[in-house]
Formats: structure tokens, sequence, C-alpha cells
């Protein structure tokens, strides 16, 4: 028995990014603990969260909006990049590994969201 979301290739993605990032912010210094370190962290989580969540019991229409709300995250997750890259907090190698993987999530999820029309 499973849920619906657990076949999902781009939940098992979104997954597994989310604890990529989880590890990468390790490297950020203790005064972000609160700032970045968690608002990456949060953007990066409900990734997951809201293609499990639209998942359940939704129509097309309605999953394809939760699925918006994910990709929305995956932007926000750049954008933090982006600040951690200015503040020297991830050098260039870090933040084009990561800048790709985003893309590739949100490029397989907004394909799939095209495939609920």
């Amino acid at each position: 028995m499973s849920f619906k979301f657990e076949k999902l290739k781009i939940w098992q993605l979104a997954m597994d990014f989310g604890e990529d990032i989880n590890t990468m912010i390790d490297l950020f210094p203790k005064k972000e603990m609160y700032n970045l370190s968690s608002q990456i962290l949060r953007a990066a989580d409900s990734i997951a969260l809201n293609i499990s969540e639209g998942s359940i019991e939704q129509s097309n229409l309605e999953f394809s909006r939760f699925l918006n709300y994910s990709i929305r995250s995956i932007a926000e997750v750049v954008t933090c990049l982006y600040k951690a890259k200015r503040r020297n907090y991830i050098n260039e190698d870090m933040f084009i590994k990561y800048y790709n993987k985003s893309f590739e999530l949100m490029n397989k999820t907004i394909a799939f969201k095209n495939k609920l029309r």
C-alpha cells in the first residue's frame, strides 16, 4: 500500500532536493540560522509538500494549482541560492549544481502539470 504521490518521480526528486539543501545550509554561518537558512529550507521542503498535498483527492485543476505552488517554491530556492552566493556562503560550483537541480525539477514539474490537462 502506498500513497499516490510516492510513485511520482517529481515528488521523489523534490524529496532528494530538500535533503540536499538541508545538507548545503550547514555551510551557512550561524547568524543565518533563522534567516536565509530557514527560508531556503522551508522553500525546498514546500516543493515536495505541495506535490503530495495536491495529489490527494484533488481534481486535476486543483492538483495543477498545488504544482504551481511547488514551482514558485523552486523560484524562491533559486533566489536564496543567489543570496547565498553573493554572501559567499557557497562557491560558484555549488551554486551551479543546485541551480541546475532546481531547473531540472522545475521543468519536470511543469511537464507533469501540462500532462494533467
